[in-house]
């Protein structure tokens, strides 16, 4: 369970003449069971990316607590892995050395149990063919894929996903949120996820939460039976009632 309790946040800017307060959330309760995909969405700098940072342990609250399973986070943690709109991989490291990276970084495994871990979750998302390949030779849909196979590794509890398909074009985003939703309904880990999209947040998620102005405006259950079919879903009543109740609150 993850627990957001009254969390306010904001950011300060020293400037030549004064300070700068932009406030980011403002007195968010929210409570994520476990297993739950939730998808985040609203506009640039309604909070979705600062909710997703407290909770990853990257920022604190000016004010509020952030609890997961009972205990308050104060620092990153195993249980919990981050995937970022950029992929994040390390140039320098093979598509395979960056998934080996970050069990080397958890110190989940090492030698032959590492490559073993390694070479599933790169079959997993399909790029097993280019375990030897480096970042800079991918293209963008396949470094989201290293990056996803490497938050996975790793056997979170819980997936905190930022835009991780935003900079993509709309076939490869396609693609990657299918994976994605197999993925999911095949190991049922808890996933924040945050987007711009309302119709990608509506496809994939159990529930969707909608931000405006650092406060959530709507919190929707997505009544609409699994597996889901990218293009039936977007036919379905419950979509496309939820599609025009979370378009009207933007």
């Amino acid at each position: 369970m993850i627990e957001l309790r009254d969390v306010s946040h904001r950011y300060l800017a020293k400037g030549r003449k004064e300070m700068t307060v932009t406030s980011a959330l403002e007195e968010v309760t929210l409570a994520v069971p476990r297993r739950q995909f939730l998808a985040v969405v609203g506009s640039s700098g309604s909070g979705k990316t600062t909710l997703l940072r407290l909770v990853a342990g990257l920022m604190k609250p000016m004010l509020g607590r952030v609890v997961v399973d009972g205990q308050p986070v104060v620092a990153p943690g195993r249980d919990r892995a981050m995937v970022f709109q950029h992929g994040g991989l390390y140039p320098w490291h093979t598509v395979a050395g960056n998934v080996r990276f970050a069990l080397q970084l958890s110190r989940m495994a090492s030698g032959r149990d590492a490559d073993a871990i390694v070479a599933a979750q790169l079959d997993r998302v399909g790029l097993s063919e280019f375990a030897d390949h480096y970042p800079h030779q991918l293209s963008g849909g396949m470094q989201q894929r290293v990056a996803l196979a490497r938050a996975l590794a790793v056997s979170p509890e819980t997936l905190l996903m930022d835009e991780p398909f935003g900079s993509l074009d709309a076939i490869t985003r396609r693609r990657l949120a299918g994976e994605l939703s197999r993925i999911w309904e095949r190991e049922q880990r808890t996933v924040l996820f945050v987007t711009h999209s309302i119709d990608e947040a509506l496809t994939l998620a159990d529930r969707v939460v909608l931000f405006r102005s650092g406060r959530v405006v709507h919190d929707v259950v997505v009544d609409v039976p699994r597996p889901r079919d990218a293009d039936a879903v977007l036919e379905h009543p419950t979509f496309l009632e939820l599609r025009r109740l979370l378009w009207g609150s933007l």
